[in-house]
């Protein structure tokens, strides 16, 4: 279409996506019989968009949308517990212009940052199928190289952190990459706060615990872990920032 980018054309084939039978029927079946208090809204009810800053540095890959979150209104971590965590620790990060995140157009802004998921569509009982996973694959390799200026990579959970590595491994990226020293896929193991290093101009990957309503309730990840894991992220992007910066100058004396 005129005038759209091509980052907004893929986010409308997105939209458009009806690969997975089960979740087409599963978001129909939930716009359909919604949570007692929200059935006076309309859902959104189909494969949800990415969103963000299209000069992002950091890309965010989270698992999938909540089916009465993002499911309901339209953006991801957006109306859900999930989101109220999440969206709080990129404002006190400074990737987001505020700290919550209530409709889609609530006036929510990302700086440097982009929001993307494994998965489009809200699975049934948070499960999503490993072929569901793979037809999802292509839209998130496809954003990655529209997303010129990614240099970190943060997976909130295991199954977005092996979707990540799956795509680097498979992947057009990750078959460049495999000459320069790829590591065994092995030894890259998903941890809270862990991050690697990955060869042949790829995002360097962090991990982080789920922001779920069972991780943050029981205190498995609690906020102060959260903010470590964007400060190690801002301190890995500004390093890389200065670094950029004194090569420019020595290079134009």
């Amino acid at each position: 279409m005129a005038g759209l980018s091509e980052l907004e054309l893929l986010q409308r084939r997105v939209v458009a996506c009806t690969r997975c039978p089960r979740l087409v029927r599963y978001l129909e079946k939930v716009a359909r019989e919604k949570r007692r208090m929200y059935r006076d809204e309309t859902y959104w009810g189909k494969p949800l968009e990415s969103f963000g800053d299209p000069n992002a540095e950091l890309l965010i890959l989270g698992l999938a949308p909540a089916a009465h979150g993002g499911n309901r209104t339209g953006r991801m971590f957006t109306g859900d517990r999930s989101g109220d965590f999440l969206y709080r620790a990129l404002y006190e990060a400074g990737f987001a212009n505020q700290a919550e995140s209530r409709r889609r157009d609530d006036g929510l802004k990302l700086t440097e940052c982009y929001i993307t998921a494994a998965l489009r569509c809200a699975p049934p009982k948070n499960k999503p199928l490993p072929g569901e996973l793979r037809h999802c694959q292509p839209y998130l390799e496809e954003e990655l190289r529209l997303l010129r200026e990614v240099r970190a990579v943060l997976a909130l959970g295991r199954i977005a952190f092996d979707a990540y590595l799956r795509l680097v491994y498979t992947g057009r990226a990750g078959r460049d990459a495999v000459a320069e020293g790829l590591p065994p896929r092995s030894s890259l193991m998903f941890g809270h706060g862990v991050s690697y290093a990955l060869p042949g101009g790829l995002p360097r990957v962090f991990a982080s615990y789920h922001p779920s309503q069972q991780n943050t309730q029981t205190g498995k990840l609690t906020p102060a872990m959260m903010r470590k894991v964007f400060s190690d992220i801002r301190r890995f992007l500004e390093l890389g920032n200065r670094e950029s910066g004194c090569r420019g100058q020595s290079t134009s004396r």
